[in-house]
């Protein structure tokens, strides 16, 4: 009977135990609800003017794929954003068809078909917008609308291909950036170990890894932007890192406070893999990321409140990177097409 009244008191306590510390307390069988949050979706959304097509997405990896879509030839979307580097470069600032660097690094294309609104300040509304921008933008792969076109029209192997994926058959702005949109909706991260463990494998990450996401989700504060399967919350906040004449977001909106510095937040998947860190690549490991996050950065107005000095101890941060790193997934192997010239 007493047995029995301590097993009782264990279930209702240890609960209480754990909610009340932000789970940092949490076993190994982390709440089912909290890991519910976390399970990857079952199917990609393309929008209804935009549908998924496969010959549409085999003519937008091709494209992604070929320098033909810079001013110089030398330069393609894959340049800054190579599949073998989680679809980002490495770099703190991207470098443009020119050689020169740009303003910002270049983010990382996976699951973006997930999010809403474009680029480091939300700029662009649709993929099919941010998908072209690039290709005419001087400072980045320097090609005419005009010119683009006559390229593509000129290869008899992409003459085909837009005739027999488009209804109206023609090589153009909006088809080009359909096609682009299409592949770049396709670019999703594979499942990791954080994926097994959620949905059962208690081997799949270390009891490390474990601590770190019950950190993560409590005294860390870290999924209040980095929610979900993707680890982001689609949003823009000034996390108290940005310095300078780039106000990211707040440009749009100069009479907000809030959106002064404010930068989207970026996906965690494959995190690990792709330093440098920040819009502007000026965190160069993930150890100095936590840092920045756990002395609360730059106090300003603008700051998001969410952003406060945190107080982690050494063992919660390596903790933190070992869960980090749980979200890391094989290196998928892309084939890429041969231009078709």
């Amino acid at each position: 009977m007493m047995l029995k009244f301590r097993s009782l008191l264990v279930s209702l306590v240890l609960p209480l135990m754990v909610v009340a510390s932000g789970f940092e307390k949490a076993p190994d069988q982390a709440d089912a609800k909290l890991r519910q949050q976390y399970v990857r979706p079952t199917a990609t959304p393309y929008p209804d003017d935009d549908p998924y097509s496969p010959a549409k997405e085999a003519l937008g990896r091709t494209m992604f794929f070929d320098p033909l879509l810079s001013g110089s030839g030398t330069h393609s979307c894959a340049t800054c954003h190579d599949p073998k580097l989680s679809f980002t470069d490495h770099r703190p600032r991207a470098i443009g068809d020119a050689g020169r660097p740009m303003a910002v690094r270049s983010p990382t294309l996976l699951n973006v078909a997930f999010i809403d609104r474009y680029g480091w300040t939300g700029k662009f509304a649709t993929l099919e917008k941010v998908s072209f921008a690039p290709i005419m933008a001087a400072g980045n792969l320097n090609l005419t609308e005009a010119a683009l076109i006559a390229r593509l029209s000129a290869v008899p192997t992409y003459v085909q291909a837009f005739s027999t994926t488009f209804p109206d058959h023609k090589i153009d702005r909006k088809n080009i950036a359909m096609a682009l949109a299409t592949y770049v909706r396709s670019i999703q991260s594979t499942p990791a170990p954080f994926d097994r463990w959620i949905m059962g494998d208690e081997n799949a990450i270390s009891p490390a890894a474990k601590h770190g996401f019950a950190i993560f989700n409590g005294k860390g504060n870290c999924a209040q932007c980095h929610s979900g399967w993707a680890f982001t919350d689609g949003s823009f906040h000034d996390i108290g890192v940005a310095k300078g004449n780039d106000i990211g977001r707040g440009a749009f909106f100069k009479s907000s406070v809030k959106l002064r510095y404010a930068f989207k937040t970026p996906t965690l998947r494959n995190v690990a893999e792709r330093s440098p860190y920040m819009h502007d690549g000026s965190v160069p490991t993930l150890e100095a990321v936590i840092d920045l996050y756990d002395r609360g950065g730059i106090d300003r107005p603008s700051r998001s409140e969410l952003i406060h000095p945190l107080g982690l101890t050494p063992t919660e941060k390596a903790d933190l990177i070992a869960f980090l790193k749980t979200l890391t997934s094989e290196t998928e192997v892309v084939a890429l097409p041969p231009p078709p010239r």
